[in-house]
């Protein structure tokens, strides 16, 4: 059990003062701080801050004595899991990642093609899933799965305009999952000049329809925002065709291979497999690989579920599929002091999210505060933990699925 030292990542459209505040850092910081990097990647693996030495370099060490024989042997001998801390100023790419069958293939083909791993144009840097979750600790705005058709058409109706007219059409006429793909790819594919011929008209009709205080008010804003922000993008068009939603604290979203998501503003807690395959769909200067992002893309339609967590005693666990990570919650109140078991040995980093919490192990005792991890490695014993000085407390866990 060791304290963490963690790399934030300076994207542009990070906060300059969420994280800072987090780690206790003067506020504004002088350059965007995107996220806060909990785990093994090789890009950014934290230090064990007694030992030195990165979690990488430590698990590479003694893969079985730190992840367990059973993880160890499923996962390569490698932590398969990412934790994060996200800060969102401004949207990011709209984006899916892929399955383990279609990453595993688009690996080896990008391999036999000889395409650099490092390169722009490359889809599959890694050939691993990439499936996450993401926990809002502020309210949080996310576009994230595609809208039920027939409430899509009736938003497309309440903008509708000449041009946008046959496209409006082409869903009404098949309101269903092939109807998504197909209005889907004729956006993504559309010339420059026709979306830009197309764009004027749909965001006056925007305009006038937050003006008046529409039913789709917030994702006419949406679609606004976006439009500053990325002009002449087909990206902005796809925003129409996503659910828009806004989690309050302690509410989180989990997005399977092939879910087309762009989170657009807030802070939270993401947890999500260790890997770096993401196919962008838009909202970004950087590559987009159409007919890649077809092929890995799920146009199942509906509402996105919002997941509160199941309790188990004080411990909350949001459930997914994922068998790569498994994320659980812990809150105390102010006054509150009761110890909590969190669970069996296992490969672990708790992160602090407010208050500070006494993390006990065989015997030993670490301090977490806010804004501060640690590492838990499967050789320790079953881990207890309750607030210090009875203030209020929250604490996320991250483990492998079970």
């Amino acid at each position: 059990m060791e304290l963490l030292r963690n790399a934030v990542r300076p994207y542009a459209w990070g906060s300059r003062t969420t994280i800072a505040e987090l780690l206790g850092l003067p506020v504004p910081a002088p350059h965007p701080q995107a996220e806060l990097w909990m785990g093994s990647h090789p890009g950014d693996p934290s230090v064990l801050i007694d030992a030195g030495c990165t979690l990488l370099e430590r698990i590479d060490a003694d893969p079985e004595g730190q992840l367990g024989a059973p993880t160890a042997r499923r996962w390569g001998n490698r932590l398969p899991f990412l934790l994060k801390i996200l800060a969102a100023e401004e949207p990011l790419s709209m984006q899916a990642h892929p399955s383990a069958e279609q990453a595993a293939e688009g690996w080896a083909r990008e391999e036999a093609l000889g395409i650099p791993r490092d390169a722009a144009h490359r889809n599959y840097p890694d050939p691993t899933a990439k499936p996450e979750l993401v926990c809002a600790l502020t309210e949080f705005h996310a576009l994230a799965g595609f809208r039920d058709p027939h409430r899509t058409v009736e938003l497309l109706d309440a903008v509708r305009t000449p041009g946008l007219s046959p496209h409006i059409d082409l869903l009404a006429g098949q309101p269903d999952s092939d109807g998504l793909r197909a209005l889907f790819t004729t956006w993504i594919t559309l010339p420059s000049t026709a979306l830009q011929a197309l764009m004027p008209d749909l965001l006056e009709a925007c305009v006038l329809h937050v003006k008046d205080h529409g039913e789709f008010s917030l994702e006419c804003r949406t679609v606004l925002e976006l439009a500053e922000r990325y002009p002449g993008d087909a990206g902005v068009l796809a925003a129409l065709l996503l659910n828009r939603l806004v989690l309050g604290p302690g509410e989180a979203i989990y997005l399977p291979a092939g879910n087309l998501h762009a989170y657009l503003h807030g802070t939270a807690v993401e947890i999500l497999a260790n890997s770096d395959n993401i196919l962008r769909g838009g909202l970004t200067p950087k590559h987009v690989d159409v007919p890649e992002l077809l092929r890995v893309l799920d146009f199942r339609c509906g509402p996105m579920p919002v997941n509160s967590g199941t309790e188990s005693g004080r411990v909350r666990v949001y459930r997914t599929d994922a068998p790569e990570f498994e994320l659980s919650r812990v809150d105390w109140a102010e006054g509150e002091d009761e110890t909590v078991a969190l669970g069996g040995p296992a490969p672990r980093i708790l992160v602090c999210t407010d208050g500070a919490v006494e993390v006990e192990c065989g015997g030993t005792t670490l301090i977490v505060t806010r804004g501060s991890s640690a590492w838990l490695c499967a050789a320790d014993p079953a881990p207890l933990a309750r607030p210090v000085s009875g203030t209020a407390c929250q604490v996320f866990v991250a483990t492998v699925g079970s």
